[in-house]
């Protein structure tokens, strides 16, 4: 009888000879996806680095980001280790390279194929791995116990409504988690949905995110965006939107146009999407400019497409209000701790379920703003533009807030050594 793994690795062996076609297609925006396309089935040409290899797996921005306190602790710990940084995306393995330049080695991490999988660990041969928020590969967690890789889930995550699609496949998922070193939570729902899908040492340490500072040059940045859109511009910023909320947004503002000279900047999440939503502004017949132009924005143009990468603290620490993306549309909202840490009042959708504790924890707070739609965005960016006083109070609320949330890394390190032999 067939094994859930076994149709799982036989979806990607059907999968995988495609894949190049897919990266070259993407590759066309995004000329990372075609660069070490080996990388991506295990198989490497610069050799692997001498001594103790640490292993981080963030797949994206998102996560990129997130790792960089734990990144920073374990160089500090172990100073003679090498970091390997793995990625999936374009953009996440960019972040790296500007995050941690040559301090950290960077590659691929393979498609979920047994010998892809177990290529990679033979060649660079970790001491142990950290997998961050829910990257969950079954073939590598099978591959990472037979070569004796101690495995751990950090800054973990699981939405309710990823849990019920886990659950449906349990058979494949329960033997992962079960196979895991340790589970580092950022929350204890989070713990409590891990724990029911067979993770085993769980403990609640937080979200690293809280730890991020506020990136080097990221005021200034922001500084010199705020003189580009117009000093004495109100700016309203829909940042990380998702497919469907600019054509929301765009209609909400032909219904209620934002008062005086207000500029609304609109930065799409992913890369790719940058020339689309410039077809769409172009369609309606709206003026902009975009980042990319890189000069100032003249007093007649009332909408900016944010079509640059690697500036997002930039738009924030530049934005009077910030509306953070994903949260329009049912794809559970991006994370809103970065537009926090910017001192930008902040607003998010309906749903946030990806980041359920952090944007519910900052609407409690005071640091955000919960609206119905794009219509409601709108009103409530435009009375916050109009009530400074507002505005700086919930600034003090999101310091408070941060506050009270910091000190992930800390825990999640102590946790992940504890299980550990020395170096």
């Amino acid at each position: 009888m067939l094994t859930m793994r076994t149709l799982y690795t036989l979806a990607w062996r059907i999968a995988a000879p495609l894949a190049p076609l897919k990266l070259w297609w993407r590759g066309r925006r995004e000329p990372g996806y075609r660069l070490h396309v080996g990388e991506r089935y295990g198989r490497y040409d610069a050799p692997a680095p001498e001594g103790e290899l640490v292993w981080i797996h963030a797949v994206s921005v998102g996560e990129t980001r997130a790792a960089a306190p734990l990144v920073e602790r374990i160089l500090r710990e172990r100073p003679s280790a090498t970091v390997l940084l793995t990625s999936m995306t374009a953009t996440g393995r960019e972040t790296g390279r500007a995050l941690f330049g040559e301090r950290v080695v960077q590659a691929w991490l393979p498609y979920d194929l047994p010998g892809a999988m177990r290529r990679f660990l033979a060649h660079f041969r970790p001491a142990f791995g950290l997998l961050m928020e829910t990257e969950l590969w079954p073939n590598l967690a099978a591959e990472a116990a037979v070569a004796h890789v101690p495995l751990f889930l950090v800054n973990g995550r699981l939405s309710e409504r990823s849990a019920r699609g886990y659950e449906r496949v349990g058979s494949l998922v329960r033997p992962l988690l079960h196979s895991l070193a340790g589970v580092a939570a950022q929350t204890q729902a989070d713990a409590a949905r891990l724990e029911a899908l067979g993770a085993r040492d769980v403990a609640v340490t937080g979200n690293l995110k809280f730890d991020l500072g506020v990136p080097d040059g990221a005021r200034g940045l922001a500084s010199r965006m705020r003189a580009m859109f117009g000093a004495s511009r109100p700016v309203v910023l829909a940042a990380s939107t998702r497919d469907g909320e600019e054509t929301a947004i765009l209609d909400a503002l032909a219904r209620s146009p934002l008062a005086g000279s207000t500029l609304l900047v609109i930065v799409p999440r992913h890369p790719q999407r940058f020339d689309d939503v410039a077809a769409m502004l172009a369609a309606r017949g709206i003026a902009h400019a975009r980042r990319s132009q890189d000069r100032p924005v003249p007093a007649d143009v009332r909408v900016v497409l944010g079509d640059s990468m690697g500036e997002m603290a930039g738009y924030y620490g530049a934005a009077d209000v910030a509306f953070v993306g994903g949260s329009l549309v049912p794809l559970g909202g991006q994370n809103l701790i970065e537009a926090i840490a910017m001192g930008a009042p902040v607003l998010v959708g309906p749903h946030t379920f990806n980041f359920a504790d952090a944007a519910d924890g900052a609407v409690a707070a005071g640091a955000a703003l919960r609206v119905a739609d794009a219509d409601a965005m709108l009103a409530a960016a435009a009375a916050l533009v109009g009530d400074a006083p507002r505005r700086e109070a919930m600034r003090s609320c999101a310091e408070g807030f941060l506050a009270a949330h910091r000190g992930a890394a800390e825990r999640t390190w102590a946790f992940v050594a504890a299980r550990l032999p020395p170096p």
